[in-house]
């Protein structure tokens, strides 16, 4: 119905829709009158209950509906965090991507422009050399023209001389005086190019008809240089043009001059270079003929060139005559002419004054000379090649080259320079080709690899291990520094600028000569001396007396220049004088680089520098960390103000020298202060390297006491720098080895030793193979990390919680943390024993973990015995030392750490002495093996059967000792080690101080011998003659006694006689005896309350099936409140009950019981003895028996029976050894008693002398006679004290 109802409600018009919601009204009110009248019919129980399910329905829908929002709403709000979550992402991505993109463009845009300047750049100078290249050709084609416009004209002139020369007439109007005359031809002698203009206007102006002979002499013999060859020509055109028996003179004189030349041994190559050349241009000039002239010239020229085929030393002359005359008489075009001219497209004049087939013969001879010059070439530059390869080797041996053989060197590679020089002038005036020089490849491969590795790298590949630095920080403090000439102005260090412009050139001069040093010249046969070092000290030279000289006079200067200044009390002074107190505080780079800009731009004169050089070399000798940033400030300053770093170097020089010429033994922080400044300033290269190694070497000469410190501090400070410099490296490395050489000549001192060694392999370290490192997965690095490296005695909880937090249900993972432990060596020695502490608390978790741990130990130690190589010895004692860390944690039995130490002595050990391979006599490593355990875990074996047993084993253990001590392998001069004796006892004192040691063999096996046969005799397997003696058979049998006492004590079940006969029967004596059977009684009760015993706390091990037993973690203690309140009440119930028992008498249990009278006339000796269940009476009257008396009761009345007991028996035998140490003990008391009273007496001896020594002596007449000294109190009778004496009982 009210389905009908709302559809014809949305059918409805809207007017209606109010009454038809009028009619739904009433029809749901009707519904709900029948619901009340039906609930007016139901029973109040009903009722109630309907209301109860409507109002339960009502609320369980209500909760879900609220629980339903609730979680859509979170739905909701976690996708919308997850939908910005993502967005946030998405937008960081982007922009990411968009910063890496412009990131990649602007790299990419700054490599272009980088590409584009570089373009630029070469663009440019290419255009620059173009041009230049350019201005040149122009020059050559304007000069060439020039200069064949000039010979031209002058040789047409001189050629048409006679149809110009004046008459008679024209010579009568000139001076003819005989002054004026003289003195010009004399000037022809000494006629220069300047003098042209003058000797040109006095010619004109002079008659020397009459002179002509003597003019030709002058010009002749004149002394000309190249350059007035022009002048001397011109002069002579105007003779020629004027006279006309000139030219025919000036030849004959000429050949004359040449004929005489012929004789001289050692020709004037200037003189010959400038004749040739002006009878060339004569002819060229049309002075002579040509065929005279020519002729003359190549016959000159032959001559020279004949002459000089070999030495080549007049080559100068071939190339003046072929640059300045070649093109005209022997038509040769240099090859920078042809280039010119086909680069630029001049045209040269062409050579036309002299035909070609004149120039033929000349071409011809030139081009033979050239051929044996470039022979010539070859074979100087095989020879220096040769010479520079014998040098490497006597500088790779030596270090260094003499005087003579580097002055003999330089001389040859000059001369070489020089030859080449010539070579390449003459092939490029003749346009030939070079010869080809080979380079010795020989060298580099010999030398090469030695040196390659120190030559520094590019910066941006850096090597750390084989630079010269130690790493990057220090190359940046030694070699970035601050430039000063970009922040302080010029003006501030202009003269310092023009004073270091000298020095730099002779700094480059002195860096060349240095590299000629390096390749100087030796023979083969001279490589064995240079091996020969000699001591003999090194002679200080007089050119440093006078440089000290020099420099206590600048000092002096500057003190009364500052003297000068205080008078004056210039602002300046104080400022200074703030500086030098602040420098002390600079103690890092910026402070220090801050300082000199602020000295260079405040405080830059002479004097301030003077002091500030004075302040940096008085250093305080406690201060040497200032030194390297002293040495800073000095390198920094030095390219404004150059002279700081050259007065500080004198100075440190001359106290260097000071100090080597002094010889004393004092001060020696001010001597390694100063090396230690030369290192520094070395390595900022302002102190030279050479000067350096000078002082290394003064040092080595003299290689004693003090010297030795200050060698090595030296070469501390920069001898790594010196060795990995290719310049120093060669010679660094032979004053090393002298060194290294005198340490094993000479016999220092430890400390010396080790300072030498230290210094030598801090300059060169001994090559190490780069090992590859096996890469692991994240967790196994993470477990061995936690393992070997963070596991200490304070991190072993935290550790241990990562460890159970690792994945144990992954086999791999648990068998590699196993590994791990098992892998003890890995772990440090000190840490061995925090490895034992987390394995037991993770055996509490994972307890296969520790059963799989103890037997890879095991396994472990077996394997080492089984091997037994030396490599493996550091393994095996932390795999020992392991174990006994794992018992004291509680991780093995001690059955199993003496099974460990039995197999030490007995496994592969022959019994009949004889040498085995497992354990070879001189072999002594087991011993330390079985010391390393007992020192581990040793002190725990004081009380029980843990005691016995290590008592059993030492006495074992000594036999093995002196086995090994009594082989031929120890003499007089191989004794036995001291360090294994030391050793051993100090092992044995530790364990058991008042044990007395074995003193030979014999008594060692005869102690062994009668252990062996009284463990048989209790057993009562004394009759059998085939009982176990060897070590490892005997110690299973104390094994199994003590398991079976220990099993009995714990039972309980047997009577008191059987309990007292079985603990007699576990009992081990001690091989002195001194022990009673009361003692052992208080060591078996012991036993029971023991926490490190076998009987209680371990579980043993089973013989048979050799299984170690782990004890597990057990449940885990969880502390609470309860049970705080049940231990105190305990306590206070303890405590209570301990007040009422201590009022009560305690009754002694009478144990011995005296004999009745009548028995004693049956015994002949008398004594007691007895135990709880009897009492009894024993006569030894037989050899073999001892008598006792039993009490038995019948009824009330005591029987008494005599028993003859055998001493074989355990009664009689341990009666009779506690009478014995009963007697023993009260004779040790005794002469304890006695010691005491007379000690007592003698110190009231002393006393009373003293006190008589100190009291004023009275007037004694009677001097001879002594006080009888009198005891006051009386020594007591110490055999009635201990009944030794007297009565018996």
């Amino acid at each position: 119905m009210t389905d009908v109802c709302f559809a014809t409600i949305s059918s409805m018009p809207a007017e209606r829709t109010h009454s038809v919601n009028m009619d739904e009204k009433d029809v749901c009110a009707f519904s709900n009158k029948e619901k009340d009248r039906d609930g007016e019919r139901r029973p109040p129980a009903a009722r109630d209950k309907a209301k109860d399910e409507a109002k339960m329905s009502g609320k369980k829908d209500g909760g879900k509906e609220e629980k339903r929002k609730r979680l859509e709403e979170e739905k909701k709000k976690k996708e919308e965090k997850d939908r910005k979550k993502k967005e946030e992402e998405k937008q960081k991505a982007e922009e990411e991507q968009k910063k890496k993109e412009e990131e990649e463009k602007r790299q990419q845009e700054e490599e272009e422009r980088k590409l584009q300047e570089e373009e630029a750049k070469r663009q440019r100078e290419e255009e620059a050399a173009l041009l230049k290249e350019k201005e040149e050709g122009h020059q050559l084609h304007q000069e060439a023209w020039e200069r064949h416009q000039c010979r031209k004209e002058l040789r047409s002139k001189n050629q048409n001389a006679h149809e110009g020369r004046p008459e008679e007439a024209f010579f009568s109007r000139l001076d003819s005086s005989l002054k004026k005359n003289t003195a010009f031809v004399k000037k022809l002698r000494t006629l220069t190019e300047q003098q042209r203009d003058s000797l040109s206007n006095d010619f004109a102006s002079l008659n020397l008809s009459k002179y002509i002979g003597e003019a030709v002499s002058s010009v002749v013999e004149a002394k000309l240089k190249i350059s007035d060859v022009g002048c001397a020509v011109h002069l002579c055109s105007l003779f020629h043009q004027r006279y006309a028996e000139f030219a025919p003179l000036l030849l004959q004189a000429w050949k004359k001059h040449f004929e005489a030349r012929k004789e001289d041994k050692a020709p004037n190559v200037s003189k010959l270079r400038t004749d040739l050349r002006f009878i060339a241009e004569l002819t060229i000039v049309g002075l002579f003929t040509d065929k005279e002239g020519l002729s003359l010239i190549y016959e000159q020229l032959k001559n020279i060139i004949g002459a000089d085929r070999e030495t080549h030393t007049h080559v100068s002359v071939v190339i003046s005559f072929c640059k300045h005359c070649g093109d005209d008489v022997a038509g040769l075009v240099p090859r920078k002419v042809k280039l010119a001219a086909d680069k630029f497209g001049l045209a040269f004049p062409p050579s036309e004054i002299i035909s070609t087939e004149k120039q033929q013969p000349f071409q011809h001879l030139l081009r033979e000379y050239f051929t044996s010059l470039t022979k010539h070439l070859k074979k100087d530059h095989r020879e220096l090649q040769n010479t520079e390869r014998q040098n490497r080797r006597i500088l790779h041996s030596k270090g260094e080259l003499s005087e003579d053989r580097h002055k003999q060197y330089e001389e040859f590679a000059t001369s070489y320079q020089k030859l080449l020089a010539n070579t390449q002038s003459l092939a490029d005036l003749l346009d030939e080709n070079m010869p080809e020089l080979p380079q010795d490849k020989t060298v580099q491969e010999e030398h090469g690899p030695g040196i390659d590795i120190f030559t520094p790298g590019k910066p941006g590949e850096y090597d750390l291990e084989g630079g010269i630095w130690e790493d990057e920080d220090a190359r940046n403090f030694y070699e970035n520094l601050v430039d000063l000439k970009a922040f302080v102005p010029a003006i501030l260090f202009k003269d310092n600028e023009r004073s270091g412009a000298g020095k730099d050139k002779d700094d480059s001069k002195d860096g060349r000569d240095g590299k000629d040093v390096s390749s100087a010249a030796e023979e083969l046969e001279l490589e064995l001396e240079a091996l020969d070092i000699t001591d003999e000290p090194l002679e200080l030279e007089g050119p440093d007396e006078a440089e000290n000289e020099e420099l206590a006079k600048k000092l002096l200067d500057e003190q009364e220049q500052e003297d000068e200044e205080a008078n004056t009390g210039s602002h300046l002074k104080l400022i200074v004088d703030a500086f030098i107190q602040q420098l002390p505080n600079c103690v890092n780079r910026d402070l220090i680089d801050k300082a000199a800009m602020d000295f260079c731009m405040n405080m830059n004169t002479k004097s301030n520098r003077r002091k500030l050089v004075r302040a940096l070399f008085t250093v305080p000798r406690q201060r040497l960390d200032l030194l390297p940033f002293y040495a800073r400030l000095v390198a920094t300053l030095h390219p404004c103000m150059s002279d700081v770093a050259e007065d500080l170097c004198s100075m440190l020089k001359g106290d260097f020298r000071f100090h080597i010429r002094k010889k004393d033994q004092i001060n020696i922080e001010t001597k390694n202060k100063t090396v230690r400044f030369i290192g520094e300033l070395a390595k900022f290269k302002m102190f030279s390297k050479t000067d350096t190694l000078q002082c290394l070497k003064m040092l080595l000469s003299d290689f004693t006491h003090h010297h030795i410190e200050m060698a090595c501090t030296l070469l501390e400070t920069c001898g790594r720098f010196l060795f990995r410099s290719t310049d120093s490296h060669l010679r660094t490395s032979v004053l090393l080895e002298q060194m290294m050489r005198k340490k094993q000549a000479q016999h220092l001192d430890s400390r010396y030793v080790t300072m030498v060694e230290n210094a030598y392999y801090y300059c060169n370290p001994p090559p190490v193979e780069k090992t590859v490192k096996k890469k692991r997965p994240p967790l196994q690095e993470y477990i061995r990390k936690l393992l070997y490296k963070d596991l200490s005695k304070v991190t072993t909880e935290k550790v241990l919680r990562q460890m159970r937090k690792l994945p144990w249900q992954d086999p791999e993972v648990k068998g590699y943390l196993i590994c791990c432990m098992v892998n003890i060596w890995n772990v440090k020695y000190n840490s061995i024993h925090c490895v034992a502490n987390l394995l037991a608390g993770l055996v509490a978790y994972q307890e296969d973990v520790g059963i799989h741990v103890v037997d890879g130990v095991l396994e472990d130690i077996r394997l080492g015995m089984e091997v037994n190589q030396p490599k493996f010895n550091q393994r095996r004692i932390s795999s020992g030392k392991f174990l006994g860390e794992l018992y004291n944690y509680r991780m093995v039995e001690s059955a199993v750490i003496f099974r460990t130490l039995f197999s030490f002595i007995s496994f592969g050990v022959n019994q009949d002495g004889s040498p085995s391979s497992l354990d070879p006599p001189e072999h002594l490593f087991r011993i330390r093996l079985v010391c390393t355990l007992l020192d581990t875990c040793g002190q725990y074996f004081d009380r029980g059967s843990s005691k016995r047993k290590l008592d059993c084993f030492l006495i074992y253990f000594q036999r093995y000792i002196w086995w090994k001590k009594s082989v031929d392998a120890w003499t007089k001069e191989h004794p036995f080690p001291i360090d294994i004796d030391y050793m051993i006892s100090d092992t044995l004192e530790l364990l058991r101080p008042k044990m007395r040691f074995s003193c030979s063999l014999d008594e060692a096996t005869k102690q062994v011998a009668d252990l062996e046969r009284e463990v048989l005799v209790k057993l009562g397997l004394a009759m059998e003659k085939d009982g176990r003696s060897s070590a490892m058979s005997e110690a299973e049998g104390l094994d199994e006694e003590d398991d079976d006492g220990d099993d009995d004590e714990e039972g309980g079940a047997e009577t008191e006689e059987q309990s007292g006969n079985e603990s007699e029967m576990n009992e081990q004596e001690e091989d002195d005896g001194s022990e009673n059977e009361e003692e052992e009684r208080e060591e078996d009760e012991e036993e029971n309350t023991d926490y490190l015993t076998d009987s209680n706390k371990e579980n043993e091990t089973d013989e048979e099936n050799n299984e170690v037993t782990i004890r597990g973690g057990g449940l885990k203690h969880v502390a609470c409140a309860e049970d705080e309140d049940f231990i105190q009440a305990l306590d206070k119930m303890m405590l209570e009950n301990l007040q009422q028992r201590s009022g009560e008498t305690v009754k002694v249990h009478q144990l011995d019981v005296a004999i009745p009278l009548q028995l004693k006339s049956q015994l002949k000796k008398g004594g007691a003895g007895g135990s709880q269940p009897c009492i009894h009476e024993g006569d030894a009257h037989i050899d073999d028996t001892m008598q006792f008396v039993m009490l038995t009761r019948k009824g009330n009345k005591q029987q008494y029976k005599i028993l003859n007991v055998p001493l074989s028996s355990h009664l009689a035998a341990n009666h009779f050894n506690q009478q014995q140490a009963e007697q023993e003990e009260r004779m040790r008391m005794k002469k304890l008693t006695l010691d005491i009273n007379e000690r007592q007496e003698q110190e009231d001896y002393q006393e009373m002398m003293q006190s008589l020594a100190q009291r004023p002596a009275p007037a004694n007449t009677n001097r001879e006679r002594r006080p009888r000294y009198q005891h006051p109190k009386g020594a007591p009778n110490a055999d009635l004290i201990f009944k030794t004496g007297g009565r018996r009982r």
